[in-house]
């Protein structure tokens, strides 16, 4: 019968002289070797990530600014044009005296119809000076153009929240006329009662040039109906507000 140490003995240490000790020893050597870790490697590769100051982020902020600023540099109103100037008409007029980026002729929502305005984004500051001096006071189809850079918003936050105050409040209407040739000095509120004398006026309002308090020279009243449209035009068309003959048609 085997013994008890020989059953329990691994079997390359059966039959074996060694005493119990060393045995002992044996066993430790064989199956409880040290397990060694090696973790500086890992912490050397974290920690110069770690310790990078984030300056990408500040970068990609002032660029975004510089860049908005470029084109505001470079973005031109072109005020008084005829209704059939499209793009591609406006682009071909200005591309004469310098390169151009964008062209962007404003048309109503409703009627489709030319607003008689647009903005030009020129491909440099240089080309967008050339345009205004070439251009400005010029005629085109008959008209007289206006073309300077898009202004910047104006300081005074009071006047500013009385235009915005005035654009949210404006109700909007298939029945509507474009008033053009307007006196710098005439408000909204000049503009509604004006157009009120004949008739019932839905809403009004005079166009500023964006992000102004400047006139654009032309506004619109709406109103309820297609008749109270007609009566405004044979009423006012060619009257004088302000001292400034003004023109109504329908918008």
């Amino acid at each position: 019968m085997a013994s008890i140490s020989s059953i329990l003995t691994p079997t390359n240490l059966i039959h074996t002289s060694k005493k119990p000790t060393e045995i002992s020893q044996a066993l430790s050597s064989q199956f409880l070797r040290p397990i060694s870790f090696h973790p500086p490697h890992i912490l050397l590769r974290i920690s110069p990530v770690a310790a990078r100051p984030p300056t990408r982020l500040f970068a990609v902020a002032e660029a975004a600014t510089q860049g908005a600023s470029s084109v505001a540099e470079r973005k031109l109103y072109i005020g008084n044009i005829p209704r059939n100037v499209n793009n591609e008409e406006l682009t071909r007029i200005v591309q004469e005296h310098g390169a151009v980026e964008k062209a962007e002729v404003m048309y109503d929502k409703y009627s489709g119809r030319s607003r008689r305005f647009a903005f030009v984004t020129m491909k440099t500051v240089e080309d967008a000076n050339a345009a205004i001096e070439k251009l400005n006071e010029t005629e085109v189809g008959g008209r007289k153009i206006k073309v300077n850079i898009t202004e910047k918003p104006v300081v005074n936050t009071v006047d500013l929240s009385i235009l915005q105050a005035e654009e949210s409040q404006f109700i909007d209407s298939p029945y509507k006329v474009y008033v053009g040739n307007i006196s710098s000095t005439v408000s909204t509120e000049t503009l509604k009662n004006f157009f009120s004398e004949k008739g019932k006026v839905l809403s009004a309002k005079v166009s500023r040039v964006p992000g102004t308090s400047k006139s654009s020279g032309y506004g619109f009243v709406t109103f309820s109906s297609e008749e109270e449209v007609e009566a405004a035009i044979s009423s006012f068309n060619n009257a004088l507000l302000e001292g400034q003959p003004i023109r109504v048609n329908k918008a």
